[in-house]
């Protein structure tokens, strides 16, 4: 699933995760914005203002292209009888929800999601606090930089990583376990004790929001079972206790947008991935028959992409 940034001089953003009503201002460093680390060598690369993209960033024309003007058929699918508990298998709603997710992940392996109860002021601030961070000098930035062989933490353009293809955008990602197995402020401790205490209340924010993403995960995974018929609570029981990582993707005003890719193709390694996007983001495409079709933002849903982990089943 790649994604393009063919924005012209907007920014955007997307939050992945397994995982109020006011905007979080976040706490500026002084210290100098060079992009240097402490030895002075060039610690990432600083995608904002340039003015034309770097070599690395450039990828084939057949590669950038939209394939297909066809957008993708993905159902949506109510999740809100799964949300509401129970035992029953066999309700109007979890049917018609199993039978939407099975005919999607016989095809594609990804449908949106609606019922799932994510309070919008919460959806809100997650995304206005991932937009504040990454508009932060990059010394502050850097603070939370991804050490190697580590999948936490800030990174540009995944420059640690590769040197070719590079994606035209920013990273955070950190890790998020149950409440009940791990203490209930993990998120908060990784914001507090990477980037200070003055990030307390953006490590709040998604404290809050991963909890409540691992509560509509397992929902899904309830639809799931139900689909594959073995029952609500098999899958449910089995990922009860698992981790998740919730990564905030950002994609910077890019000077020469018909020349990059946010996201290059890739697969999800993962059981099951959740996107909140941003109402402008509409740059989503997943491969199908061949062509690279359209996945549009729809208002209020959730987009849900089958990882390998069930691929392979």
């Amino acid at each position: 699933m790649p994604e393009n940034p063919h924005h012209g001089s907007s920014d955007r953003l997307a939050l992945v995760g397994k995982q109020v009503d006011r905007r979080l201002l976040l706490p500026v460093s002084p210290a100098a914005d060079d992009g240097k680390d402490d030895n002075g060598a060039a610690a990432v690369i600083n995608l904002w203002g340039q003015l034309k993209i770097p070599d690395p960033f450039v990828w084939s024309h057949a590669e950038t292209m939209v394939s297909s003007e066809r957008e993708l058929d993905a159902p949506v699918v109510d999740v809100g009888a799964a949300m509401r508990g129970g035992d029953d298998d066999c309700g109007a709603g979890i049917r018609r929800a199993a039978e939407l997710v099975s005919g999607a992940c016989s095809s594609h392996g990804l449908f949106q999601v609606t019922g799932h109860g994510l309070d919008p002021a919460l959806a809100r601030a997650a995304l206005d606090g991932a937009a504040a961070f990454f508009r932060l000098p990059l010394a502050t930035k850097q603070r939370a930089s991804r050490a190697p062989g580590n999948v936490t933490g800030y990174t540009a353009a995944h420059a640690d990583r590769f040197t070719a293809n590079l994606p035209w955008k920013e990273t955070l990602s950190f890790g998020h376990r149950d409440r009940r197995t791990s203490g209930s402020h993990v998120v908060v401790d990784y914001f507090t004790s990477t980037l200070g205490s003055d990030f307390k209340p953006l490590g709040v924010v998604y404290q809050n929001y991963c909890n409540a993403m691992k509560e509509v995960s397992l929902a899904i995974m309830e639809v799931i079972g139900v689909s594959l018929g073995v029952g609500r609570s098999y899958y449910r029981d089995f990922f009860a206790d698992g981790s998740s990582i919730m990564r905030c993707n950002y994609y910077p005003p890019c000077p020469e947008p018909e020349r990059t890719l946010g996201t290059g193709p890739h697969c999800d390694p993962s059981a099951l991935t959740v996107l909140l996007q941003d109402g402008d983001v509409d740059g989503l495409q997943v491969l199908v028959d061949g062509e690279w079709r359209t996945v549009r933002p729809r208002p209020g849903a959730l987009v849900v992409s089958i990882g390998d982990t069930f691929m392979v089943r």
